[in-house]
């Protein structure tokens, strides 16, 4: 690597994608398609079926800003990584100008972090409706439910825009190769010419600003959940009121997972081949199992859900009434 005296700003980069595997392109692109579509139709689905509700309670309100949130996720990534794989001239790999590396990476780090508070909040709503029942509808309300997602959505734009101006003042020298398929975080930094940690130190903490101080509210939440739960003498109460759980869970395991794993790690330990296969499966995958997740696991939007496919096919709810 070129020191940092001959460093200079680029003009752009050049996104590799998966251009080195030219005979499965178009197995990965057909896949990736596939997977792409089933994502926002389910999550455009659970858009819909929580519009359609009349009187929709706290819970449906942040199911709905999460669908928001993974629609917008996923079209800032794949949409891209889908024409680069369509266009065999590409061979060396796919041109994105400096700006345009810098926007995609601040919409992903803003969307990422709006879902970590988001997770926390939804953890809060959890707390109140299981440990203060009697007082849910005084404590949870509307307006509140709409001051938490500006808030989650204002807190991850402050962080993705600090995050993004310190790694792209960062210098750049020698290749311009992104061994990636969008502009990620780690990619960036294993391109930037520097070896002294201090430059890592905006995503360190970013990290715990977006994954640490949310995971702890999660933490205390369910810990006072889990201290409310034993003092329940009725065991079906108990499964009744874990249940209610179950799908924030799942879901906060899967983002806190795979986000914890990809970036709270130094620079020294990235691997682009593993970590871009590891990024497929939190830019496609995980969008579209959290669909399943809530729609097998909450009544509400699972009803909810029902009604609309019985709008869309009533042949088949007349057939299912006789």
């Amino acid at each position: 690597m070129e020191s940092p005296s001959n460093a200079t700003k680029p003009r752009g980069f050049l996104l590799q994608g998966f251009s080195e595997f030219p005979y499965l392109r178009p197995a990965l692109l057909l896949l990736l398609l596939a997977v792409h579509l089933a994502t926002l139709s389910g999550n455009l689905l659970i858009l819909v079926a929580v519009a359609s509700v009349p009187r929709r309670p706290p819970m449906l309100l942040f199911l709905f800003q999460l669908s928001s949130i993974e629609l917008c996720y996923t079209l800032v990534v794949v949409p891209r990584s889908l024409a680069d794989l369509a266009s065999p001239s590409l061979s060396t790999g796919s041109p994105i100008s400096f700006l345009g590396c810098a926007v995609q990476m601040q919409m992903f780090v803003a969307l990422g972090g709006a879902e970590c508070f988001l997770l926390a909040a939804m953890a809060y709503d959890r707390y109140v409706a299981i440990c203060h029942p009697l007082r849910y509808a005084a404590m949870v309300t509307p307006g509140l439910c709409v001051r938490l997602a500006l808030a989650c959505c204002f807190g991850g734009l402050m962080v993705s825009v600090g995050l993004t101006g310190a790694v792209f003042h960062l210098p750049f020298c020698g290749s311009r190769l992104l061994e990636h398929f969008f502009c990620d975080i780690t990619a960036l930094l294993h391109l930037a010419c520097t070896r002294s940690y201090a430059d890592e130190l905006p995503l360190l903490g970013t990290c715990v600003l977006l994954l640490l101080l949310p995971f702890v509210l999660i933490l205390a939440s369910y810990g006072a959940i889990a201290a409310a739960l034993r003092r329940l003498h009725s065991p079906d109460g108990r499964r009744k009121a874990a249940s209610t759980c179950a799908s924030h869970l799942t879901v906060t395991f899967l983002h806190y997972g795979c986000a914890t794993f990809m970036y709270a790690r130094p620079k020294a330990s990235y691997f682009p081949r593993r970590d871009r296969t590891l990024a497929l499966v939190y830019t496609n995958v995980t969008p579209l199992l959290y669909p399943l997740i809530y729609s097998l696991r909450n009544r509400e939007i699972a009803a909810a859900i029902r009604r609309v496919l019985g709008r869309w096919c009533p042949g088949q709810r007349q057939g299912q009434s006789v």
